[in-house]
C-alpha cells in the first residue's frame, strides 16, 4: 500500500538554521521539497568528491587481482595517503603520455638510424648549416642533376630517399619533405623509453598495492555524500531573519515529528496534500508481496502518490506470465536449484531468493500442466507419471495424450485472451470501486470500458480462433460501452453533468482511438502463447540436432549441443520475460488503471553515516 503523506512547512529563527537541519537529520522523517541540487557550495563539494571518486575507481580497477587488506585510515592520515596515491596516479599518467610522445618520435627518426643531432647542430654553429629532406626517388634524380646543389646522400630505410643539403635549402622545382632534427639520438631516446617504462611499472605496483585502502575511500565518500546532502538542504532553506523549509512526512510519523518540533521550539504547519501537490511515494510491501520489490527497484518504476499500488496484482500476474514465457518445467527446476545455491552461499533467505523460488515453482507447475520438460517428448514417453499431470487443453504434446493439435493450440490461445480480459477487466473494476467511494460519476465510463473489454475479448476469439460468438450482441455491447465512455468520462466531483457531458463528447475521436487500443491490448496477450511456443521450438530443435549423436564417440558432442542450446534458450527466455512479461503489467494493465508511473521515492533527509566535525555542522 502507498503510505499517506502529510505536507509540512517549518519556520524558525535565522540563527537556528543549522540547529534545524541537525535536528531534522537526526529524526530522519522529512522529505524536503524541491531540494536544491546546484549552488556554489554544493558544486565545490561535488567537485572535491569527484576527485576522490576518480581515485577510488582507479584503485578498484587496478586492484582486482589483489585482495584488499581492508586497511582503515581516516582524518589527516587518510588525506596524506590520498595525496600520495593521487601523486602516483598523476605521475603515472604523465609518464604514459610521455612514452606515447617518445614512441611517436622514435618511429619518426627510426628510418635515419642512430645519429647525434648535437653534431649536426654544431656544424650549423660553425657556419655550415645542414638541411635534411626526404623525397621520392625521381626527385632525388632531379637533385643529382642540379650542379649547384651541395648535398650528401643520407642512409634512409623508409620509403624513398633522404639527403642532407649544405648551406642552402632544397632548390625550387624539387618536391621534398623537410625533416626536423630530433632533440636526442635514437639510442638516447630508447634509454629514456626504458627508464620511463620502468618507472610506470613501479608506480603501477604502488597503485595496485594501495587497493587495500578501498574501504577507507568508500567510507570517506559516504561522509562526503552526507556533507553534500546537508549542504543541499542548507541551500534549500529560504529566508533571513525567519527561515522556512517545506516537505512531506509519512502520516504514521506525524506524532514523532510534532514531538521533535516541540523539543526544538520550531514552528510548523501540517496539512493533507492537495490534488495539485506532488508528494513522494512510500510503498509499504506487506507479507509475501514484498518479494516483488526487487523487480520494481531494477525497473526503476515508482507509482505516483495519487496512483495505485499494484504490487500484489503484479506479483500474481508476473509469476504466471513468467511461467508461460519460460514454459518449461525443467527450466523451472533450474531456477529453484539456482536459488537454493544462492541461499547456501549467503546462508540466509532473502526476498530475491524467495522470488526466484516462487517464479521457478510456478514455472514447474505450468510446465507440468503443458507436459514440457526440457522440450522433450521422449521424457514424457519414458516417464508415464508426468503424463498424468498434463491438462490436455493446453498441452504442447497433444499426440502423447491423444488430443487434436489444432484444438489444443486454440485452447492455449484462448487461455491467453482470458488472461488479458481478466487483467484489463480487473483494472476497470478497481477504478469503479475507487470512484464509487469518492462518489465520482465518471465510474459509469469505467463500467463502459469494462463492457468493452468483455465484448472485445469475444471479438478476439472470433477473429483469431474462429470461435462462434453472438455477433450482434458483441457489436451492440461495444457501441453501448463507447457511448457510456463518451457521455461520462468528463464527469467528476464538483463538475455539473452538462459540463461533464460536453467535455466527454468533445473527446469523441480520442475515445474511438482508445477503444481500438483496448482491442489491441487484449490481442497483445497472444504474445504469451507465441513466445512460449518459440521457446519450445528452439528447445526441440537442439534436442533433434543432438538426438543422433547421443551414442558412441559422438556422445560428448551431443551432450555439448544440448547444454549450449538449452543454456541459450534459457537466457533468451529470461530476456523475453523482461520484454513481454513486464510490459503487460506496466503498460496494458497499468494503462487500464490510468497509471503513468510518474512518482518518485520518499527519501527523507537523514543521517547516513557517523560524522565528526564536518564542515556543514561547523559552518
Amino acid at each position: 500500500m502507498i503510505e499517506r503523506m502529510k505536507k509540512v512547512t517549518i519556520l524558525t529563527e535565522g540563527g537556528k538554521r543549522n540547529d534545524l537541519l541537525l535536528a531534522l537529520r537526526e529524526a530522519g522523517v522529512l522529505h524536503i521539497s524541491d531540494l536544491v541540487q546546484k549552488s556554489p557550495s554544493v558544486d565545490s563539494l561535488e567537485k572535491e568528491r569527484g576527485e576522490y571518486a576518480r581515485i577510488l575507481q582507479i584503485l578498484t580497477e587496478r586492484g582486482k587481482k589483489r585482495k584488499g587488506s581492508g586497511a582503515s585510515v581516516s582524518g589527516e592520515e587518510f588525506q596524506r595517503l590520498h595525496a600520495s596515491i593521487a601523486e602516483n596516479v598523476a605521475e603515472e599518467e604523465r609518464l604514459k603520455q610521455r612514452v606515447i610522445t617518445l614512441q611517436n618520435e622514435r618511429e619518426r627518426i627510426l628510418p635515419f638510424g642512430d645519429f647525434d643531432p648535437a653534431a649536426l647542430a654544431s656544424l650549423a654553429d660553425e657556419g655550415i648549416p645542414i638541411y635534411l629532406y626526404t623525397m621520392e626517388r625521381k626527385e632525388m634524380e632531379k637533385l643529382r642533376a642540379d650542379e649547384k646543389a651541395v648535398y650528401i646522400p643520407v642512409a634512409y630505410s623508409g620509403k624513398g630517399c633522404a639527403a642532407a643539403l649544405l648551406y642552402s635549402p632544397i632548390p625550387e622545382g624539387i618536391q621534398a619533405t623537410p625533416f626536423r632534427l630530433p632533440s636526442m639520438s635514437l639510442s638516447a631516446l630508447d634509454a629514456e623509453l626504458m627508464s620511463d617504462r620502468k618507472l610506470i611499472e613501479e608506480l603501477g605496483e604502488r597503485i595496485e598495492a594501495a587497493a587495500g585502502f578501498i574501504p577507507a575511500y568508500k567510507a570517506y565518500l559516504e561522509r562526503e555524500d552526507s556533507r553534500i546532502t546537508f549542504e543541499k538542504a542548507a541551500s534549500t532553506i529560504s529566508g533571513d531573519d525567519i527561515v522556512y523549509l517545506s516537505g512531506y512526512i509519512p502520516e504514521k510519523d506525524e506524532k514523532r515529528f510534532r514531538d521533535l518540533a516541540a523539543a526544538n521550539a520550531f514552528a510548523f504547519m501540517i496539512d493533507d496534500p492537495g490534488p495539485d501537490d506532488n508528494p513522494p511515494t512510500l510503498v509499504q510491501y506487506k507479507g509475501i508481496v514484498r518479494i516483488v520489490k526487487p523487480v520494481f527497484d531494477i525497473l526503476g518504476t515508482v507509482p505516483g502518490y495519487h496512483e495505485y499500488d499494484i504490487s500484489s496484482y503484479f506479483l500474481v500476474f508476473f509469476s504466471l506470465f513468467f511461467a508461460m514465457i519460460i514454459g518449461d518445467a525443467g527450466y523451472g527446476l533450474i531456477f529453484i536449484l539456482v536459488s537454493a545455491l544462492l541461499q547456501l552461499k549467503t546462508k540466509k533467505l532473502t526476498d530475491v531468493n524467495i522470488l526466484i523460488y516462487v517464479l521457478g515453482g510456478v514455472t514447474v507447475i505450468w510446465g507440468a500442466l503443458t507436459g514440457t520438460w526440457f522440450g522433450s517428448e521422449a521424457i514424457l514417453v519414458h516417464i508415464p507419471f508426468l503424463q498424468k499431470l498434463i491438462v490436455p487443453a493446453i498441452t504442447n504434446f497433444p499426440g502423447v495424450v491423444g488430443v487434436d493439435a489444432d484444438w489444443a493450440q486454440n485452447m492455449l490461445m484462448k487461455f491467453c485472451f482470458i488472461l488479458g480480459a481478466v487483467q484489463l477487466g480487473l483494472g476497470r473494476v478497481i477504478n469503479i470501486v475507487t470512484k464509487a467511494r469518492s462518489r465520482d460519476l465518471s465510474l459509469v465510463a469505467e463500467i463502459g470500458w469494462f463492457l468493452d473489454v468483455v465484448m472485445l475479448y469475444l471479438m478476439a476469439l472470433y477473429l483469431v480462433i474462429g470461435e462462434a460468438i453472438p455477433f450482434n450482441i458483441v457489436i451492440g455491447g461495444v457501441a453501448l460501452g463507447f457511448v457510456l465512455v463518451c457521455c461520462f468520462s468528463g464527469q467528476g466531483p464538483g463538475i455539473s453533468f452538462g459540463k461533464g457531458l460536453v467535455s466527454g463528447l468533445s473527446g469523441f475521436f480520442t475515445t474511438f482511438l482508445d477503444t481500438i487500443s483496448c482491442f489491441s491490448n487484449i490481442m497483445s496477450y497472444i504474445r504469451l502463447f507465441a513466445v512460449g511456443m518459440a521457446s519450445l521450438a528452439i528447445a526441440q530443435s537442439f534436442n533433434d540436432m543432438a538426438g543422433g549423436m547421443l551414442q558412441g564417440f559422438m556422445l560428448p558432442i551431443g551432450i555439448l549441443i544440448i547444454l549450449v542450446g538449452h543454456a541459450l534458450n534459457f537466457v533468451m527466455g529470461i530476456l523475453s520475460v523482461v520484454v513481454h512479461g513486464v510490459r503487460l503489467n506496466l503498460l496494458e494493465f497499468s494503462g487500464s488503471l490510468g497509471m503513468e508511473w510518474t512518482g518518485y521515492n520518499y527519501d527523507p533527509f537523514r543521517k547516513t553515516v557517523e560524522e565528526k566535525n564536518t564542515a556543514a555542522e561547523n559552518s
